[in-house]
Parts: structure tokens; sequence; C-alpha cells
């Protein structure tokens, strides 16, 4: 499985970012620009995943990895963000909400 840091995530540009939390996760605050399909529903939301490479988050890269591992599985070629949208606010970088 493909991982990268917070810090390689803020020095990304061009590559998708899915974030796997829950809604109500999502909405209290997220990574800028990332798109949120939750873990719950990935499985039937696959049609809404990028044709091209993407990263995956969720709060702390345990979900995040669960799902790229299932994912590299149908053929995606997905990337697990390590320490998650935890880390990347513990870090002080931008969210949104």
């Amino acid at each position: 499985m493909k991982s990268i840091t917070v810090e390689q995530l803020a020095g990304r540009s061009g590559v998708p970012l899915i974030d796997v939390r829950e809604r109500d996760e999502f909405a209290a605050g997220h990574v800028p620009g990332a798109v949120n399909l939750p873990l719950s529903e990935l499985g039937a939301r696959l049609g809404e995943l990028p044709a091209e490479a993407f990263d995956v988050i969720c709060q702390v890269g345990g979900r995040s990895a669960r799902a790229v591992q299932a994912l590299e599985a149908r053929g995606f070629d997905a990337t697990n963000v390590e320490g998650g949208t935890g880390e990347w606010i513990a870090q002080g970088r931008p969210v949104a909400q």
C-alpha cells in the first residue's frame, strides 16, 4: 500500500483527495479541497471516485488505510495519508468547513 505523510500531502497539487470520514466529522473540519465519501458508503459510491490516481484521508490513518487496501484490490490507484486530518490540524494547516 502506498502512503504519504501530511507534509507530502501539503506539497501536492492536482491530486484529488477523498476524505472517508463520516459526514459529521467532515463537516466539523477537513483539508481544503477534499471530497467526502464516507467509508460506510464507499462500496456503493465507487463510480464517484476519480479515474486517475488519488489520495485518501481519514482522522488518523486507519480507516483510510483500510479503504486504500480495498480500493487497490478493485484496481484503483489510491494512496493513504498517514496521520490523517488530525495531524493536518495539529500542524496548524488550514481547515475548511
